[in-house]
Formats: structure tokens, sequence, C-alpha cells
């Protein structure tokens, strides 16, 4: 398995303060990765010290499976808090900047960048009169004027409308799939952060508690009518030939959880202890998927 970015106990004190707090990421090539926490929970300084921007007090980090990270960085791109923009110029003139800054030749890739990420209409507008999400994706442009393997986004939708959030996920889903570019993506809003992220992390009081992918978090959400039982074997049997139920699994001894027939539970309970099984528990579980990360995090306004 093919790592992009692999750190082990990266640690970052401020002071008597641990702010990153030994963290073990794994971001596999191909992912778009969903990193979650608070406000203050380390994200940021984490993503700073990805990007060469901060120094970690202990721990090390491979980018692309290599430690040879001054290098390796080359093949980033990196949009951390609010894009360095000057405000008197357009789209055009702040990406002639950076054109210049780092080298490129081709006065053409200006207009290449622009159009990928919409702006190529914005004319002679000032970046001053942008909204946020224009300001954003041009951001994002700068971020990837490198043709960068490797994209880090720092909150990129906090604070936009629904229409800019649609555009931003759609541009996030081009660069992963057309461009086969891995994203690094922190954000508050976890019910879009779903729509688009393949893996998550989740990150507390600068521990990184849990990381997961996207067909876990799922299973894990599912609603299901959970049964703890003495029997699971003779249960499951009950399930299937009185009830007709076949969609169930056993995610550890004793318990059964059932994703179809959930309305019919109380003939569930019934066919069971007919049947000799010794029913113990028996409720509806699971929840949608950003209760389940307030539940991770410990719910509050900031999650």
């Amino acid at each position: 398995m093919e790592h992009v970015l692999k750190t082990e106990g990266i640690t970052k004190i401020y002071g008597k303060h641990t702010v990153v707090d030994h963290v073990s990421m794994h971001v596999k090539k191909g992912d778009i990765y969903g990193f979650i926490g608070k406000n203050g929970a380390g994200k940021t300084t984490f993503m700073r010290m990805v990007a060469g921007l901060a120094a970690p007090a202990s721990g090390s980090m491979e980018l692309f499976g290599s430690e040879n990270l001054e290098c390796q960085r080359q093949r980033i791109g990196v949009l951390i808090e609010q894009p360095g923009l000057y405000g008197a110029m357009n789209a055009r003139e702040n990406m002639e900047i950076v054109r210049r800054s780092f080298g490129i030749a081709e006065k053409n890739a200006i207009d290449e960048m622009l159009e990928f990420v919409g702006l190529l209409d914005a004319g002679k507008k000032k970046v001053k009169h942008f909204s946020l999400g224009m300001k954003q994706r041009l951001g994002i442009a700068i971020a990837l004027f490198r043709n960068p393997d490797f994209l880090i986004l720092d909150e990129p939708i906090n604070g936009l409308d629904p229409e800019g959030i649609k555009e931003m996920r759609d541009l996030f889903h081009k660069l992963n799939e057309e461009k086969q570019i891995t994203i690094l993506i922190s954000s508050h809003i976890l019910g879009e952060l779903s729509k688009i992220a393949t893996s998550y992390g989740i990150i507390k009081d600068g521990v990184l508690i849990e990381e997961f992918d996207a067909r876990e978090l799922k299973s894990r959400c599912r609603r299901c009518v959970k049964l703890v039982v003495d029997d699971v074997e003779r249960a499951a049997a009950v399930l299937e030939q009185n009830c007709h139920i076949t969609s169930y699994d056993v995610p550890e001894p004793g318990v059964l959880r059932v994703f179809d027939g959930l309305e019919n539970s109380g003939s569930m309970n019934r066919e069971l202890m007919l049947a000799g099984v010794s029913l113990r528990e028996s409720y509806l579980a699971g929840q949608d998927l950003e209760g389940y990360f307030m539940d991770l995090l410990g719910g509050g306004p900031n999650a």
C-alpha cells in the first residue's frame, strides 16, 4: 500500500502546551482524507508541519515514501488558512506574480489553471471584490500551479454559501479523479466532508484518536436493530427461518446487528424468545454521520 503521507509520533509543543501529541497519520495515494477536529484540536498546526511551515518537536515523517522532505515537498500544493492574495489586482495578475516566483516559463499555464478552477471569465474584476468562494478557488489555483501530487487544504469550504460549497465539492472530485491528486482536507462542515472523503482521521486535543475509511464509517452509522443474545448462531437461524431476514452481521461475540425489517423489531424479539433464545438487549442503533463525528469529538458547537 503506497502512502503519500506517513507520520509516526509527530509532536509540536508551544511553551508548556502540547498542540500536536504523537500523531501517526497514514494518507494513501488517491485518498481524499478528511481531517476532523474542533477548533484548537491541532489540525492547522499538523498541516503546517507537513508543509514545512513549522518544525515538529519530535517524531518522523515520510512523503511519497521518502524521508527527504525538502525534495518531496516540491510535489505538494498548500492552502492553509486564508490565501495570500493581492486585493487590488485581478485573478490573472495574482497568478502572474506566482508564475514568476515559481519560475514557470509557460504563460498559458495561467489561463489553463484559471479555467480549471472556473475563474477564466473573472476578467479584470479585482480580487477584493471577489466572493469568498472565488477567493478560495483562486487560492487553490495558486496551490495547483506546480502540478502537485498532494494537496493540503485547511478549511477550504468554511464560510461558503451552499452554492459555493457545491462548487468546491465538484472541484475536489475533479482534482482527485481527473488529475489523480491526493487531498488532505480539514473542515467543520461534516455533512459535506462525508460526501467527498474516502478516509478520515479524527483529532481531539492534539491526539489522533482514530483513522478509518468511508466504508467503515458507513457501516458504523448504518441504522440497525442491535440484539444481545446468549447464542448467536441459534438467533441467526431463527431470524432467517422465521423472520426471513438475511441482512445482518455479528460485529462481536454475542451481538447481532439486523439491517432489514427494523419496523418489525417486536416480531423479531418474540420469535427469538419463543425459540428459547435468551434475549438480553434489543434496541435501535446507528446515527447520521454528523452525530457520529460529534460523539467521537465529545459534542460542542465547534466540532
